[in-house]
């Protein structure tokens, strides 16, 4: 069952892994210490030897994070396990040299962070196959009754994602009388025994109550019965918000956004975000200046020192209001001569050279870090669109202006867990993904979008 922490949530396998494996981080300093100097001397290097080994297992789990290893919506292979391994541990490495430096008395000898590391990388790697083995097993999925069967009901039955219905394990559906049916008959089970027995009789751990219309045949007393005895019951939208990440907005509903636990904003909660973004900004341009500065002259060059190496385009962004978002120019100058704006499309013959390249990359999106300095986005939020598409989609998809709620970001969490987007039928569901980031932000959620956006560059995910 996903374990929601700081109002983000997380499925209990990922969890328990990444409990393991921060505890196994942690061994493995000691061990490669031990290694060098000899295991009858650890206990009197334990008091220095804690912090480093903390340093340590938070460093490269931060690193596997990075590469995408505790998102269990895009676990890879065994094979591309083991591969983003490799290069989760060579990137934990150099930041592990800036650590030492930055912090001397956390400082591990050559020989002994070498020796951790590849004790580290040996337990991980055992700690993944065995988590390959049993993550689909029924021990961490729950038995879920859904009381409905039309098209509520249909709607989570037809997940999009195999790994979305890796939580739990259907025990059947429960049809009411009068009520339109949507669902596969073999999934119907007769309820008339009534619910509670019915509960019982099929050990169900959760009851999801999914019905068209609560006001007629919704069996109150039962449900309260069931709840008090212990068996979870849970509205269809919160369900699916849980379960896969996004909310759905086929099935949205007012009420359900203004008494829901999320949608909150707080004066601490802002000031927080800002000093966030500061601070993650001006690193990353600590970080990526020479890579921007290369990136002009390549773009200048290419262009023969005839056009803009930098374009502004309008896009909208907190509660609606306009502002000039900054990119380097990766397409030519010419691209919408027409005066309308156009979807970027995959192989977009408008695509320079240069920026065929820096788009793979996401170069192109470093100059935002000045919008984010300058207040109009923060480091983490939905992505801006223009005010043509806003105004068009707003039209077409309800509750479109709600991610209008917070800052634009440079990425986010729909980046994170969607494709790049150029039909309407994308921006459908990236708003999905991006009203879940809306009701459940949190410093620490944007901190582990901020990590796993890493793998999104490295592994080009999305860009056009």
């Amino acid at each position: 069952m996903p374990v929601r922490i700081f109002k983000h949530y997380v499925d209990l396998p990922i969890l328990l892994l990444g409990i393991l494996e921060f505890i196994l981080l942690g061994a493995s300093t000691y061990v490669g210490v031990g290694l060098l100097i000899g295991f009858d001397q650890l206990p009197q290097e334990h008091a220095a030897l804690l912090p480093r080994a903390i340093a340590f297992a938070v460093t490269v789990w931060a690193s596997l994070t990075a590469v995408g290893l505790y998102h269990i919506r895009r676990m890879p292979t065994f094979l591309g396990v083991l591969l983003r391994m490799g290069i989760a541990f060579i990137l934990a490495g150099v930041l592990l040299v800036l650590v030492f430096y930055v912090v001397p008395t956390l400082f591990l000898e050559r020989g002994a962070l070498a020796l951790a590391l590849l004790v580290a990388f040996a337990l991980i790697g055992g700690s993944r196959l065995l988590f390959s083995r049993v993550v689909d097993e029924d021990l961490f999925k729950r038995r879920v009754l859904i009381f409905g069967a039309g098209e509520r009901a249909a709607s989570l039955l037809n997940l999009p994602h195999r790994t979305d219905m890796r939580g739990f394990r259907l025990v059947g559906c429960v049809h009411p009388q009068g009520t339109p049916l949507a669902v596969d008959s073999k999934l119907v089970i007769s309820g008339a025994a009534g619910l509670c027995d019915l509960v019982r009789r099929h050990d169900v751990d959760e009851v999801v109550v999914a019905v068209e219309d609560r006001r007629n045949g919704l069996p109150i007393q039962e449900l309260l019965d069931c709840k008090l005895r212990g068996t979870s019951v849970t509205d269809a939208l919160s369900f699916f918000e849980r379960e896969t990440g996004r909310v759905n907005v086929d099935h949205l509903y007012p009420s359900w956004m203004i008494f829901s636990d999320g949608f909150i904003r707080n004066r601490i909660q802002e000031l927080t975000q800002r000093g966030f973004d500061l601070i993650a900004s001006s690193v990353l341009l600590l970080v990526t200046w020479p890579v921007m500065l290369v990136t002009g002259a390549l773009i200048w060059l290419e262009g023969g020192g005839r056009h803009a190496i930098l374009y502004r385009q309008t896009r909208v962004g907190y509660e609606g209001r306009a502002f000039e978002v900054l990119k380097f120019r990766s397409m030519r100058p010419d691209a919408e001569n027409d005066g309308r704006a156009v979807w970027a499309k995959e192989d977009d013959d408008r695509v320079t050279h240069v920026g065929a390249y820096i788009r793979k990359y996401r170069i192109d999106e470093l100059p935002q870090i000045f919008n984010v300095l300058r207040g109009d986005m923060s480091f983490v939020g939905p992505r801006p669109e223009r005010p043509t598409f806003v105004a068009e989609l707003s039209q077409k998809i309800p509750y479109y202006r709600e991610r209008h709620s917070v800052k634009p970001g440079i990425t986010g969490w729909a980046q994170l867990c969607y494709r790049y987007g150029s039909t309407d039928e994308d921006a459908l569901e990236k708003l999905q993904y991006d009203l879940y980031y809306v009701k459940n932000r949190s410093f620490l959620f944007d901190l582990m979008i901020l990590l796993q956006t890493a793998e999104v560059v490295l592994w080009r995910q999305g860009a056009r």
